[in-house]
């Protein structure tokens, strides 16, 4: 095996020679084939150096990542980690940006609203705006799910969690919002080091300044709607009551920008990969519309084989010890999640696709689609129901084909991972004797 040796001779994880921007083209091209060829070369746990950034040490196993959230307790942090790229979007006060008694705080705040028993009263709701736009879908021709998944969980944000029901309002942030996230969310944004964001913001046609541009028109929307809410308390949703929790109003559209990524975005995807997986294992897909354990074993399992989030790091504060070597100050650490949910440690015959290793009530802590440790993702309740309350109701009105019945490969959508082709499908109405 390599060794690299750094000052005083501290032998940290091997990786790739290759230089720094080549092996980010790499990764922002096709992070699965990057990932896989650097863990089959280097073992379990591997450094790689994106151009711009700290180096950054993958681990591929249960055993190191847990390892790695251990360090939630001190000696990582996990918004730091993230704000290098995510806070041009979701702001300084996000919960995914916050580090120690402010993210505390934060996260004490957002998890009230966001529980299973709460969430849980949003079933109707949700499974209306599903039976709404499904409606709308073309029958007979191919199109791609992953883009009408995110028209329905767009219309959940913004009805249940933003509470917004002026009419033109809801049409002007349909529009926006999509764009604002696939600006955002695109690797020339959210790769772009630190140092050159303000420069590329100067200049009119770059991503970033287009970025930019599109992110003031939404926070003047958001910001006008904030003001109006606390002139005119109202409603159940999500910002009412982190508006009654005493947020204030950079606070509030932060928390909003990222409960709209982690709900929605994300949510469509994960409905994506689960009908591009089961339209190829039909015999499962039958079995689904009435059977609600199983269907939630299902969903598990399709986040486990293709995990929406690829990486859950830590920038590290303190020398690491992290098998057998030694993680320096100022590095980030973390699990590459596609490679822990095929540890075959954690998750015997990782290859198959077997929901029935979630109906024992046993939840894995390598099962990690969410994240782990202290940052578990706090929105997690609520995807998980807009997951099965939308599978149910696509599966009672329509029936769905693949029309190549080739598995799609994944492929590096914003910071997400989704299906190559967004899950291509020919929905076609139930036959009268298959109507459910």
């Amino acid at each position: 095996m390599t060794y690299v040796c750094i000052w005083r001779c501290v032998m940290v994880p091997p990786g790739p020679r290759i230089p720094s921007l080549a092996q980010t083209a790499w990764f922002m091209r096709d992070p699965m084939s990057a990932l896989e060829t650097w863990h089959r070369r280097y073992g379990p746990i591997f450094t790689v150096r994106f151009f711009g950034f700290p180096p950054e040490v993958y681990v591929a196993t249960a055993e190191l990542a847990e390892q790695v959230f251990r360090t939630d307790a001190g000696g990582g942090r996990a918004g730091a980690a993230r704000r290098d790229f995510l806070e041009p979007l979701v702001g300084r006060h996000s919960v995914l940006t916050l580090d120690g008694d402010d993210w505390a705080g934060h996260r004490k705040t957002l998890t009230p609203p966001l529980r299973a028993r709460q969430v849980a009263g949003y079933h109707d709701e949700i499974a209306a705006i599903a039976a709404e736009k499904i409606a709308g879908w073309p029958l007979g021709e191919p199109f791609t799910l992953r883009d009408r998944m995110q028209e329905i969980t767009l219309e959940i944000i913004l009805r249940l969690v933003f509470g917004i029901r002026d009419a033109a309002r809801l049409d002007r942030l349909r529009a926006l919002l999509p764009e604002l996230i696939e600006a955002g969310g695109s690797m020339t944004v959210a790769m772009l080091p630190a140092r050159l964001r303000e420069p590329a913001g100067r200049v009119p046609f770059l991503p970033y300044a287009r970025f930019l541009r599109l992110r003031a028109t939404v926070d003047a929307i958001l910001y006008d709607e904030i003001a109006r809410r606390r002139r005119e308390p109202e409603g159940t949703d999500v910002l009412s009551r982190l508006l009654e929790a005493g947020l204030g109003d950079e606070e509030a559209r932060d928390e909003l920008i990222t409960l709209l990524i982690a709900g929605h975005e994300t949510t469509a995807t994960g409905l994506a990969w689960a009908f591009e997986r089961l339209l190829r294992l039909p015999h499962m897909l039958r079995r689904l519309p009435d059977d609600e354990v199983y269907l939630d074993a299902v969903i598990k399992e399709v986040l486990r084989v293709r995990p929406v989030v690829y990486e859950a790091p830590r920038l590290i504060d303190a020398p690491l010890r992290l098998g057998g070597y030694e993680i320096p100050a100022g590095w980030y650490a973390g699990p590459f999640i596609p490679l822990v949910h095929h540890d075959a440690a954690a998750f015997p015959s990782p290859e198959e696709f077997r929901p029935e290793r979630f109906l024992d009530g046993q939840q894995s802590r390598a099962w990690m689609p969410f994240g782990g440790g202290r940052r578990f993702c706090v929105g997690a309740q609520l995807a998980l129901l807009e997951m099965r309350v939308i599978i149910r109701e696509v599966l009672h009105r329509l029936e769905l084909v693949a029309p190549d019945p080739v598995p799609e490969a994944r492929r590096l959508a914003n910071v997400t991972l989704a299906p190559a082709r967004l899950t291509r499908v020919i929905a076609r109405a139930h036959s009268p004797a298959r109507t459910p």
